[in-house]
């Protein structure tokens, strides 16, 4: 089999490369923006300038030669006016259908402005015209102004060339700038993504040691960044797992030994019974005993098994209408013999109708942990109530006993699984309080403990069902 690349090999550097070029990409494009509206724009605006500024020359020889009629010769004036503006000057006349040249700075030859497209527009508008004209691959800007009164057009012609000359300047200055700026950006970005790959790297080890079980060490990373929230998030998952891990390891002990201890008592009395000549007294003792641990692992069976469906998320509760009277007054009868053996009286206190929308058998289940732990937890003799009442919003089914009550120190861990407040194994199975919690936490209700010595209730607050519902929506009377 091929081995993985390691973090710190091919890996590594394909993200630092892949991290660098996206740095390069950004920035080369940033600078292709900034090229493409620059450029273009300054350059239309640097000829717009010219073609204004020829426009203005113009004018300016076209109102001199009204001024100075006669003076000179148009071929004179045109070669006097060219000098002055630095510009070529080209002097018509209209034909017909054409346009005839009467003089022209540039005396080499005429040829190339005999029908120039600008002089043409201001003949036949009547008005000054401007523009760019391509003459044998140079590019010329143009201002061209009729003269009403002598039906003469003045043409002034500059190369463009000149006015961008500057603006060419800019450019390679601007593309040798960005190939500057691009060099650094890569530079600079491989060392920061180098940076961030080791970051990735620790984060990367991290998972790994998290996925071989090893949850000791933190995830630590000291950036604010998305990679720092990412490290965060790994840390809360390695202590929930380091927490889980612990609790299965707890879970498994405890239930090993609540389960151990029934097991060796069973297997101790059988050995007993087979092994020793006992009187009938003696045997019925044993067995009832033993029917005792049977008991004991049943519970404790029935207990992992609906731990088990709600961990697993299989367990099923519904939303109908309970009276939490009546379930009080049949939880209390159920354990009426009970309580009478170990010395506690038992009251019921039902204040009006309090209704509850919830699951009857699990809120059955509930009560029933709730009196066991109160019977089992508090000295004989003392009382135990089970009281049922409700306000608008809220149906409560609370437990109250005069025992001594729960230390602060245990009190937030009463409803943990297998928890020992005092250092010996929890009475009965000791999942029956977390097993209730997780079932009022289904039915949408929240379980709260008040405790004080001399009195302490726990009190199950389920959500209110209206007491005057049409028939069908009733509840029915409770069953067990």
């Amino acid at each position: 089999m091929t081995a993985r690349p390691t973090i710190s090999g091919i890996r590594l550097k394909g993200i630092r490369l892949r991290l660098a070029l996206a740095l390069l990409l950004v920035v080369a494009g940033a600078l292709g923006v900034v090229y493409l509206i620059v450029v273009p724009s300054l350059e239309a605006e640097l000829v717009s300038a010219k073609r204004d500024q020829l426009e203005e020359d113009a004018n300016t020889l076209a109102r001199g030669y009204q001024n100075d009629i006669g003076s000179l010769s148009e071929q004179a004036y045109a070669e006097a006016g060219a000098s002055v503006i630095q510009a070529r000057v080209v002097i018509y006349t209209q034909l017909e259908t054409s346009l005839l040249i009467l003089g022209d700075s540039d005396t080499t030859s005429s040829l190339d402005v005999e029908r120039d497209p600008i002089a043409l527009r201001a003949i036949e508008s009547r008005k000054p015209q401007s523009g760019t004209v391509d003459r044998r691959g140079r590019e010329f800007a143009e201002a061209a102004i009729p003269v009403d009164s002598s039906g003469l057009v003045f043409l002034v012609i500059a190369p463009t060339s000149d006015t961008l000359s500057s603006l060419h300047f800019v450019e390679r200055q601007l593309l040798v700038a960005g190939l500057i700026g691009l060099l650094f950006a890569a530079v600079v970005g491989y060392a920061l993504a180098a940076m961030h790959a080791r970051r990735i790297a620790r984060l990367e080890r991290a998972a790994e040691r998290i996925a071989a079980g090893q949850l000791d060490e933190p995830v630590v990373d000291t950036g604010h960044d998305e990679l720092g929230q990412l490290a965060v998030a790994f840390e809360r998952m390695r202590v929930r797992l380091q927490n889980l891990d612990r609790a299965r390891s707890e879970f498994i002990a405890n239930a090993s030994h609540e389960l151990r201890t029934p097991l060796f008592s069973l297997g101790g009395f059988l050995e007993l019974m087979v092994d020793e000549e006992l009187d009938e007294k003696t045997r019925r003792e044993f067995l009832e005993t033993m029917r005792e641990q049977v008991d004991r692992l049943a519970k404790l069976a029935t207990d992992l098994l609906d731990l088990s469906r709600l961990d697993a998320g299989r367990m099923r509760v519904e939303h109908e209408p309970v009276d939490l009277g009546e379930v009080a007054q049949v939880v209390a009868e159920e354990f009426r013999v009970v309580a009478e053996l170990r010395g506690h009286p038992v009251e019921v206190e039902v204040e009006g109708r309090p209704i509850a929308r919830a699951d009857e058998l699990r809120v059955l289940q509930v009560c029933r942990a709730l009196l066991d732990n109160a019977l089992v937890h508090t000295p004989e003799g003392t009382r135990v109530t089970l009281r049922a009442r409700a306000d608008r919003e809220r149906a409560y089914l609370e437990v109250e006993d005069e025992g001594p009550g729960v230390p602060p120190v245990h009190a937030p861990h009463v409803f943990d699984r297998f928890y020992r407040s005092e250092g010996g194994v929890a009475s009965g199975s000791g999942l029956g309080l977390a097993i209730a919690r997780e079932l009022v936490s289904m039915m949408d209700g929240e379980v709260e403990l008040e405790s004080r010595p001399g009195k302490t209730i726990v009190r199950v607050a389920l959500g209110a069902a209206p007491t005057s519902v049409p028939a069908p929506e009733a509840p029915a009377p409770v069953f067990t």
